[in-house]
């Protein structure tokens, strides 16, 4: 796709995409936009595995640690300065790591090919690529459709990239300028185009459908505050601070909290049910809220399901089993599995001790990220990373840290 538009003025009051910038290609010997100039790393020996052998990704002060899922064995440690954050790139073998300059591109090092009936699986030594998506406050990122979006709060500016080219050096993007700066998100669409958040420095409104040439086909003003994405069964879906705003069958549906104020900020879908999980809080003014209610949205229907806990949980505590199980992990300790359908706790399985959410945001604190039938909890206060099998109810494998523990991210 290679082209360069600029809306009349007209349409760019009317249309969502004020600019779109750059193409496919680069000249020869230049730096495409976006990405770093740094050479790509040196390709590190490969080893081909009798099965795959998925790896689990923690942030700490410093940098980060890469782990054998199986295992639980360090396998690399990775210095990087700064305030570490990780996101599934969408390739299953790379993740975004948040940092200075951008979003750093991690190899993890474990990839499986497909050949027909059958897959090979291998592994190599885990290496940040080189490659760096220039950022100035990193923000979202979505990867469908084989794009992987990259939203910078700091200018609105969205840097999309070929979800199998991830491992190159170099990264090939292209850009859409949206007309504002805002903490947003962007989700790539079939056909070249894009589902972005609408808002500006004072918060986001909406959303908004744009085609691969920019023009905007579909808004909505129904989200105030919207915040976060997350895909279910034939449906996504953005939390709002009175309910959730769900994009269907090529239109959009506002589902409504049963409060006033009921927002739905941080939420965890699943491509076995139609229903997202998400948090739930009603004090619009509150420094900080402890809820002790998740919500349950079914995208199809449009029915809102609230479930009380009887504990609290922060934004790190959400997560999805293998059937769509709505996973919570609470400040008692324990890890609640929920039937995504009726909404009664099936059983809540002792993991960690009881702890309180730190003022900070940024601050570490327990977190959820689930794998296969496998949910992995970090326990920053014992410095240690618990692998919990959802099938038998009960902690497998237990790990000490060198490090405290803050983000956990598996390549997905």
């Amino acid at each position: 796709m290679n082209f360069l538009k600029t809306p009349s003025a007209s349409a760019a009051a009317l249309t969502l995409s004020a600019l779109l910038l750059s193409a496919c290609s680069s000249p020869s010997g230049s730096t495409p936009a976006g990405s770093s100039s740094s050479e790509p790393a040196a390709s590190p020996s490969i080893q081909e595995q009798s099965a795959a052998a998925p790896r689990l990704v923690l942030t700490h002060d410093g940098g980060l640690t890469v782990f054998g899922a199986e295992s639980l064995e360090p396998i690399s440690e990775i210095p990087l300065e700064g305030f570490l954050r990780l996101s599934s790139a969408g390739d299953g073998r790379h993740l975004a790591v948040s940092a200075n300059e951008g979003f750093h591109l991690l190899d993890t090092g474990s990839w499986s090919e497909a050949h027909g009936d059958h897959a090979h699986h291998y592994t190599s030594e885990p290496s940040l690529t080189g490659a760096v998506v220039k950022a100035a406050k990193p923000g979202h990122v979505v990867s469908a459709a084989g794009q992987t979006a990259f939203f910078d709060d700091s200018t609105g500016t969205v840097s999309f990239v070929g979800t199998d080219s991830l491992g190159d050096g170099r990264l090939e993007t292209e850009e859409v300028q949206l007309p504002e700066a805002h903490h947003g998100i962007a989700v790539p669409l079939d056909g070249g185009g894009l589902l972005a958040s609408v808002g500006s420095v004072e918060g986001r409104t909406g959303a908004a459908v744009l085609d691969a040439g920019g023009t905007e086909l579909l808004r909505s003003d129904e989200c105030p505050g919207l915040h976060g994405e997350a895909a279910a069964a034939g449906s996504l879906a953005f939390g709002c601070e009175d309910g959730m705003l769900v994009y269907r069958d090529g239109s959009f549906h506002k589902v409504p909290s049963p409060d006033s104020y009921g927002r739905m900020g941080n939420q965890a879908g699943s491509p076995e049910s139609t229903v997202v999980l998400a948090d739930y809080k009603t004090y619009r003014d509150a420094d900080l809220e402890r809820p002790e209610r998740v919500a349950l949205v079914d995208t199809a229907s449009e029915r809102v399901q609230l479930v009380e806990l009887g504990t609290s949980y922060t934004f790190r505590s959400l997560g999805r089993g293998p059937a769509g199980e709505a996973l919570v992990l609470g400040t008692d300790g324990a890890l609640h599995v929920i039937d995504a359908g009726t909404g009664v706790v099936a059983s809540s399985i002792s993991v960690i001790d009881p702890w309180e959410e730190p003022a900070d945001w940024q601050q570490p604190r327990p977190a959820l990220q689930v794998l296969g039938s496998t949910a992995y909890v970090t326990d920053p206060a014992g410095s240690r990373l618990l692998a919990v099998d959802l099938a038998t109810g009960s902690v497998a494998r237990s790990v000490q840290l060198q490090h405290t523990p803050n983000e956990i991210r598996a390549a997905l």
